[in-house]
Order: C-alpha cells, then sequence, then structure tokens
C-alpha cells in the first residue's frame, strides 16, 4: 500500500436492521471509527465514511413474522430508529445507506453476474426440505423437530438450544415447517457457490505475508480458517426477502446476506459520489474496514475473494476488528435485553453523548472483551472528564475573567519548565497521530488526556491565585500558557469529543485551526474571550443506580420467562446409573475445525487417564485458539462414536443460557486433570 495514500475509503460493519443499537455495537465498531475519521479529516486528508443498514436475511423475516408485518416494514422501522440514533449521538457518516434500495439491488446483482458470466461460481444441487403448503423451501431456523440427541421436541434444523448440539435439519425427528406446521418434503434446490479453496493460497499471501502488522485477533482467526481449509460457500438462498438472483429461471432465490451486505459499502458509495470508482478501484486509494471480531471471516476472507474474482476492486489495507464489549461483567444479550441501548440512553443523559463516548473509548476491547460497569461510566465522567478535562479548561477561562477581563494576557518572559509546557502541545499531537494511525485509540485518549493533566499539574505547582496579591505581570504568564493549552485540548479533542471540544471553542472564541497548524501560541495576546461555563457535569448516584436498577429488572424478567418456559424434567435415573456415568476434569492440548463442518472441532484432551480425540459441536461459540488450554468436563467412559469420518472418545459437557451462549463448565481455580466430579 502507499504510505502516503491520496484518499481513503473507510467503512463500518452495516448494522443489522432487526433491532436497535447497544454500546457493543458502538465500542465495536462505530465510536473508533468516528474517532478515525474525524482524525484524518483534521489532517487535511480525502477521506469518505460509509455505512448502512443491513436489510436482509432470515431473522429479518423471522421479526417480520414475530410483529405480524412484512420484511420491509421491520428494515423501514429499525433503519429509521438506528439512523436517528447514530445522528443524535454525533456519529457523521459521509453517507448511511440500506440495502434494500433500488441502487443497491442493482449493484448486488450486476456485481453477480459479474462473476457468473466470469464462471467463477461453482453450481451444485442439494436436498432441501420444503413446505408443501405455503409453496417455500425452508431455511434451516425456520425448521423444528425433536432433537435425536436429548429428545428436545423442539429443536431447531441447525441446532439444539437445550442440550447444544449442532444439527443439520435432515437430523430431526418428526420435522415441522416452523411457518405452516406441516411436515416438509425434500427437494431438490440449486445454488451457486463461491469457491473460496480456490483463493485459499492468495488469500494466505496477501494477509499472513503482505499484512504482519494487522491485529493479532484478526491474523489468528484467519489462519484458523486457513489451517482448517476453506470451502466453497453459498452465495444464494431460497428465501422470499433479499435481493432476487438476477438469472433465468430462479424465481425464489436471492443473493445470500454475506454476499450481498458488503457490496452495500459499494453501492452506497455510488449514491454518495459519482466519482465512486475512484475511491473503489484506485490504488492510490487506502480502504479500512472497520468490524467487530463476529465479521472477521466475512471481511477478511469472503469479501475480498469476492473482489479479487472480480478483478476490478481494490482491497482493504487494514481491518482493524475490536474485541466484544461485556456488560456489567456479563455478555451483552437483545434476546435477554442485557444491553445499554443508545436510544434509551440519549434520553436518560440529554447531552452527555461524550460522556459515554469517552468511557468506551477509555475501556475499548481493542485485544481482548472488556467490560463496562455503570460505576466504571460514572468514574470516568466525574474522575476524568470533570476532575481533569473540565477542572483545568475552566479554571483557565475563569482565571483570565477574573484577572484580565477575559483577554488573553501579555506573555512575559517564560522559564525553561514553561516552554517545555507550550512544546508539549505538539509532541502530544504527534504521539496522539502515531497511535491513531495504528489503530491504538486506548492510547491515543491517553494520550490527549495526559496534556489535561499536565495543565492541572501546571496550575497547581504555580498556584496563581496566590500569586496575584504580589505578582500580576507572573500571573499573566502563567495564564497565557494555561489558555495555550486549553486551546490546543480544544483543537485535539475534536476526534474524541465534538460535543465538548466545540463547547470549548466557544468559551475560547478559537478561530480555525487545524491539527497541522497547532503550535505554541494559538491564541494572541489581546484576543477576547467567551463566558465560562460548565463544561461537564457531574453524574450523580442516582442517575445510575436507576440503570443498575433496569438491569436488574430486565434480568429478572428473562429468569421468570426462561422459568415459565423451561423444558420439564426427564424421567427419574437410579443412583446406580448416574454412578455410571465417569465425569473427570480435563484439558484441551490441541483444537482444529473438522473440514466440511460449520460447527465441529476436533479436539486432543488430557484427561488425566489418557490423551483422547473428542468432536464437540462448539465451532460457533469457540475458535480453536480460544478453546486450547481451558479446562473442561469430560464424559470418559462414553462408547466411542464416528462423527463426520472422526472417531470421538467422549463428550464435554457446557452450560447454555437462555441466549444460547455457551459456558465451559469447570472448577473455579483449575484442578488437576483426571480428577473425578462426584
Amino acid at each position: 500500500m502507499n504510505s502516503t495514500p491520496k484518499r481513503y475509503l473507510i467503512t463500518a460493519a452495516l448494522p443489522y436492521a432487526n433491532g436497535p443499537l447497544h454500546i457493543g455495537h458502538l465500542a465495536g465498531v462505530y465510536v473508533p471509527a468516528d474517532v478515525y475519521v474525524r482524525y484524518l479529516k483534521e489532517c487535511g486528508r480525502d477521506v469518505i465514511w460509509i455505512c448502512g443498514s443491513d436489510e436482509h436475511g432470515v431473522p429479518i423475516t423471522i421479526r417480520a413474522q414475530k410483529e405480524g408485518c412484512t420484511p420491509q416494514q421491520v428494515v423501514d422501522k429499525y433503519h429509521a430508529i438506528i439512523k436517528k440514533s447514530f445522528e443524535e449521538f454525533g456519529i457523521e457518516f459521509s453517507i448511511y445507506s440500506r440495502t434494500s434500495n433500488p441502487t443497491h439491488y442493482k449493484t448486488a446483482q450486476e456485481f453477480f453476474l459479474k462473476l457468473y458470466e466470469q464462471g467463477v461460481f461453482i453450481e451444485q444441487e442439494s436436498d432441501q426440505y420444503y413446505d408443501p403448503e405455503v409453496g417455500q423451501f425452508l431455511a434451516d431456523r425456520y425448521i423444528t423437530g425433536t432433537c435425536p440427541h436429548c429428545q428436545n421436541p423442539n429443536a431447531y434444523g441447525d441446532q439444539c438450544e437445550r442440550c447444544g448440539t449442532s444439527l443439520n435439519a435432515t437430523d430431526l425427528i418428526n420435522p415441522k415447517s416452523a411457518i405452516s406446521g406441516a411436515k416438509p418434503v425434500l427437494k431438490k434446490t440449486k445454488h451457486w457457490y463461491l469457491p473460496l479453496d480456490k483463493y485459499q493460497h492468495f488469500l494466505e499471501e496477501w494477509i499472513l505475508k503482505e499484512h504482519p502488522e494487522w491485529k493479532t485477533n484478526v491474523v489468528g482467526q484467519c489462519r484458523s480458517w486457513f489451517d482448517a481449509g476453506l470451502h466453497p460457500r453459498a452465495v444464494s438462498r431460497d428465501l422470499p426477502w433479499g435481493v432476487p438472483v438476477p438469472l433465468p429461471n430462479s424465481e425464489g432465490k436471492v443473493l445470500y446476506v454475506w454476499f450481498d451486505a458488503p457490496i452495500g459499502y459499494i453501492s452506497a458509495t455510488k449514491e454518495l459520489t459519482p466519482d465512486w470508482e475512484t475511491y473503489w478501484k484506485s490504488p492510490d486509494t487506502k480502504m479500512v474496514h472497520f468490524i467487530g471480531k463476529d465479521n472477521i471471516v466475512f471481511h477478511c476472507i469472503v469479501f475480498p475473494s469476492m473482489l479479487h474474482a472480480h478483478g476490478e476492486f481494490i482491497l482493504p489495507d487494514n481491518v482493524p476488528a475490536n474485541e466484544f464489549l461485556n456488560l456489567e461483567g456479563e455478555k451483552l444479550s437483545t434476546s435477554r435485553n442485557w444491553a445499554v441501548w443508545l436510544h434509551e440512553y440519549l434520553e436518560d443523559f440529554p447531552g452527555k453523548q461524550d460522556a459515554l463516548r469517552y468511557a468506551l473509548m477509555a475501556n475499548l476491547p481493542e485485544t481482548k472483551d472488556n467490560d463496562f460497569t455503570w460505576k466504571d461510566f460514572q468514574s470516568r465522567n466525574n474522575s476524568e472528564l470533570v476532575g481533569i478535562l473540565g477542572n483545568f479548561f475552566n479554571r483557565a477561562i475563569v482565571l483570565t475573567e477574573k484577572y484580565f477581563d477575559g483577554a488573553v494576557p501579555q506573555k512575559g518572559t517564560l522559564d525553561t519548565e514553561e516552554v517545555e509546557y507550550l512544546e508539549q502541545i505538539v509532541k502530544q499531537r504527534e504521539a496522539i497521530c502515531e497511535a491513531l494511525e495504528s489503530y491504538r485509540f486506548r492510547d491515543a485518549l491517553k494520550e490527549y488526556m495526559q496534556l489535561a493533566r499536565l495543565g492541572n499539574k501546571y496550575l497547581a505547582d504555580r498556584e496563581p491565585w496566590k500569586v496575584i496579591k504580589s505578582d500580576k505581570e507572573r500571573v499573566a504568564s502563567i495564564v497565557y500558557v494555561s489558555l495555550q493549552l486549553a486551546a490546543a485540548l480544544s483543537v485535539l479533542g475534536r476526534p474524541f469529543l465534538p460535543f465538548a471540544a466545540k463547547k470549548m471553542a466557544q468559551m475560547l472564541q478559537l478561530p480555525e485551526i487545524h491539527w497541522a497548524d497547532l503550535s505554541t501560541e494559538l491564541l494572541p495576546s489581546g484576543h477576547k474571550l467567551g463566558k465560562a461555563e460548565l463544561l461537564f457535569e457531574r453524574i450523580e448516584d442516582a442517575a445510575i443506580e436507576a440503570q443498575i436498577e433496569r438491569l436488574r429488572k430486565n434480568a429478572e424478567a428473562n429468569a421468570q420467562q426462561q422459568n415459565a418456559t423451561v423444558a420439564p424434567a426427564k424421567d427419574d435415573i437410579t443412583f446406580e446409573q448416574f454412578e455410571a456415568l465417569d465425569l473427570r476434569i480435563g484439558t484441551v492440548l490441541e483444537a482444529e475445525r473438522i473440514p466440511k463442518t460449520q460447527k465441529l472441532l476436533k479436539l486432543l484432551v488430557d484427561t488425566g487417564i489418557d490423551k483422547r480425540i473428542i468432536v464437540s459441536g462448539i465451532a460457533e461459540y469457540f475458535t480453536p485458539e480460544t478453546i486450547i488450554g481451558k479446562q473442561v468436563t469430560v464424559i470418559v467412559n462414553l462408547a466411542p462414536r464416528k462423527i463426520k469420518g472422526v472417531e470421538s472418545h467422549g463428550m464435554l459437557l457446557f452450560a447454555q443460557s437462555g441466549d444460547g451462549v455457551l459456558h465451559i463448565m469447570h472448577p473455579e481455580g483449575g484442578a488437576e486433570n483426571g480428577s473425578k466430579i462426584s
């Protein structure tokens, strides 16, 4: 990639239009992307930022069924909610589009046809369940039946949520359509597949050799897919909602959402500017995808393969994916309503957009999952925004009003330390730039706040409120230096705290200054300031307790709902039957994906008795690198069973919460391998 690109194309993962935004979305994608784009603009770069609502796929149709409306009504509703929330929060896209509009349909279909005409796709027939009453092929989530493993009568066609076993729809006993209740029949259907296996060598060269600077979590996840071997992936589905496949005799077939959604970046750019090809096809463009870790495979493997196969588009220069943000020690869950919803935050904390931005930035899950707590949010606002940044800035303004009639005083002779303080303005700018260029947003924020800390230390050391009694000229120099630091905080704060930075500029009556223009004198002597006002407000305990209480009530309501729908206990067993189970603690030594499956991992487990192979359907919840080294509970005396050609000697035990998340069952503090559970 050219080290000095002429232009930047920044994309942010398209939020799914079947629900509102929560803080996990903000921390994972949109806040760091917004900071980065604002920074690029401060540096005078040519940059556009593309986003929009992702509006296709099975979850949209399921939501429409639940709400008793059409898929279009669902996406219209949530697109409006999401777009409004972004705007009120100060997220400023160049365009916020949607994938249900005509421009996107045309763009996605043209992309598909180009690959089709080049002979890229594999056409393949398979048997799939079909609802004869409604005349529709059924996606896995539209099929229910009895789990062959635990006899749960309400298992889905892709997974049993009681025992956690991964399933194929054809595994279900007495399957039925979730749409009509009818018994589905197997029917031949044709789909088009993108042969990812043909692009594996290209992808490995591009990611592993050409981009060693990418984040380790991104490279690690890609490497695990490469190690398992890439396989052809369907780019079409039999669904009534989506972008129609633009081929003859393909009625009822639409483009798979993970084929059409990233093309939404291209179609949105077309809407934004007639010069769209310059951003998508010129090697002088630097493209960066901001995403969460759950989208890594699509933005680093699937979409680049599509772009490479097409042949006319550039590839991303970086994909700085973040990990997940937890809430009060638990995973965010929309189904359990365990979340902080952005539209609710904006109603409960009016005018405090920067408080949330700051708390999220200070705790971004850049290298590992991090936790958001309401108490930490309050502490960061009160101790850091109010106590450090706001305190210094307001003292500088108030001292100017009190001693110099609100005008920047004449500086006298500055001592060596004062000169160094002013020189620190440019040094902090460079440190911030270096961190942002490397996508280290937490470090960049720390460097910004360091300037405010220096300002506080300077005033505390110099004590102008005491010196004024004997030496007003010396106080003039102190206030002059303080105001230059305050002006620098206003300019440098624009990417991080846009609302506060604007307020600071108004109080300082600051002229237009860009980052490149930062110097040791930003406000000349005699410059008249505006009136002082509080930059930030404290957040009181009552407001925080109300939020914690809301989460507590949500958890209680979810528990009651789960208890109301919990499956009945199985028939009693004898103590002797229970005693026959041999449960041991083991450690996962090795893990790899089983080829041609999406849900199975092949594990080598040290049970203390031996080291054995166990096949487990947990690939949707754990990647090989995240399960290696974990202690697990193993049934060691289960009869061997062949699964996808691999003989499995045992079973791992997991607990599954109401939102479908799997939790490893292991002793707190660990135990020796082979320890018996009794």
